[in-house]
């Protein structure tokens, strides 16, 4: 073939490969140049909208650490860690400066569940449970579930280490909830309970 035919075609893929190169690096460049500025630029460490994240985390509560219910200031005293089967859950013990006392129980189920329950020592006839139906302070509860778990306790509770509780809870048609507990045998413990929305909620861990 005459080499007046030959040259022109090696100059031109010559000059393809050499542009496709410079695109390439300059791609590359660009990347990095843009790499580069998103690492120095500002980052929201909330960003991801994590609510564990902005208010703490409720399945990981000790003692000592601090609970804001609604803009009310609560200390962990106390935790029990329930099973029941495979399913866990936890009740946490708080009381305020002034002393008045709540539980906070934590469940996933399989969304995080919160609720605060309060002893009713003030109420007059308590019933006991068992009925699928019992009425107390004009409302009346429906029968939701019932069983019985084990128990570890962690430290102040006023419970042994370990040991077993039955359990009845009850809900009204307007969402409040009644509890019972009887544990390690001894006589039925009546609490009103509230479900918590998750912004109702803030946690100040003791330590980090």
């Amino acid at each position: 073939m005459n080499i007046f035919v030959i040259l022109p075609i090696i100059v031109l893929v010559v000059v393809v490969v050499a542009a496709i190169v410079i695109v390439a690096l300059r791609g590359r460049r660009s990347r990095a140049q843009e790499a580069k500025r998103s690492e120095q630029s500002p980052k929201d460490p909330f960003a991801t909208g994590d609510q564990d994240a902005l208010r703490g985390d409720p399945r990981k509560l000790t003692a000592g650490d601090i609970v804001e219910i609604r803009g009310m200031s609560y200390t962990v005293r106390g935790t029990l860690r329930l099973s029941e089967g495979g399913w866990n859950w936890a009740e946490h013990l708080l009381d305020d400066a002034r002393g008045n006392q709540v539980w906070l129980s934590v469940e996933e189920d399989p969304d995080l569940v919160l609720a605060q329950w309060t002893d009713l020592t003030d109420e007059e006839e308590i019933p006991s449970p068992g009925a699928s139906e019992i009425e107390l302070g004009g409302r009346a509860f429906r029968s939701e579930e019932s069983g019985s778990a084990s128990f570890r306790s962690e430290a102040t509770t006023g419970l042994n280490e370990q040991g077993s509780v039955r359990y009845h809870d009850y809900e009204a048609a307007d969402g409040a909830m009644l509890g019972f507990e009887s544990f390690d045998g001894a006589g039925w413990e009546a609490t009103r309970g509230e479900e918590l929305n998750r912004y109702d909620v803030r946690i100040y861990p003791a330590s980090t």
